[in-house]
């Protein structure tokens, strides 16, 4: 089902800012049993995300009973995708005029392989396409995702599940569609994303997890030779929840000692 602004229809206008402009914001939600899976971290990284782009605030309550209504489709896995647009007006790249928020929200079944990945680990690639330096952009999941399809392209043309992908200046950043964790002893490192990436939502779950869990978080800017350094890899993100990395360029990873840790407390709050 899609809804636009709470009707359902599959039609948005052409003249609409997120279709000329990428001129919004989006997220991906979990459900498990009819429940949206985290949905406090998505609702605060939405708002967070349209007061950073000055768009006009929608009907949060409104949002987040329509979240709720097609969770509850799922009793077992499913997905939710929440797009928020700028809507229609302005002139050229001007917003002015552009008050009429428009959100779009659809369910989706679930990828039925995050549950062997998650089970079995994936090996990852590395990309030769580089992300490049956005500061204004860094960490906010607008809907600019060209990079990433790019990236994908690479990907799945390289016969990789999935791949790391480096920044300009050749530092790890994420992976295509997830962040990314790794251990040394009782250390947890992930990438600073101050210039690029995206601030995911199981990032952040991690993140405030890691303390129970007996670790310290560090967020570095390092190259891919301290990647694979590493005693343990994980990738996240909030549909797929923890996947181990098992290998990186023909680098292997068996530990899975903070994975396990942190899954045991991944949805107890």
């Amino acid at each position: 089902m899609i809804l636009v602004n709470g009707i359902e229809q599959s039609n948005v206008a052409v003249t609409d800012r997120a279709m000329q402009y990428g001129d919004g914001c989006f997220t991906t939600i979990l459900v498990e049993h009819g429940k949206p899976r985290l949905w406090p971290l998505h609702l605060q990284r939405l708002q967070n995300n349209v007061a950073a782009f000055h768009i006009t605030d929608p009907d949060w309550a409104q949002v987040t009973e329509t979240v709720h209504l097609l969770a509850a489709k799922y009793p077992d896995h499913g997905g939710v995708k929440v797009l928020i647009s700028r809507g229609s007006g302005g002139r050229g790249y001007s917003s002015v005029g552009c008050t009429t928020t428009q959100v779009v929200i659809s369910d989706f079944a679930w990828p039925a392989h995050y549950t062997a990945w998650q089970q079995q680990g994936i090996a990852l690639g590395v990309c030769q396409q580089r992300l490049a330096l956005s500061p204004m952009l860094a960490g906010f999941k607008h809907l600019n995702r060209l990079e990433q399809v790019l990236l994908k392209q690479e990907t799945e043309q390289a016969g990789w599940l999935d791949a790391v992908a480096l920044d300009v200046n050749g530092d790890v950043v994420e992976a295509t569609a997830s962040n990314i964790f790794w251990r040394r002893g009782q250390t947890l490192y992930t990438p600073e994303l101050d210039m690029s990436g995206v601030h995911g939502v199981m990032r952040a779950h991690v993140i405030t997890l890691a303390a129970d869990c007996g670790y310290c978080i560090e967020f570095v800017k390092k190259p891919l030779d301290v990647l694979l350094c590493a005693d343990e890899v994980f990738i996240t993100n909030a549909l797929m929840a923890l996947v181990p990395v098992t290998e990186i360029n023909g680098t292997r990873f068996a530990a899975h000692t903070a994975l396990k840790a942190l899954n045991k407390r991944l949805y107890t709050c």
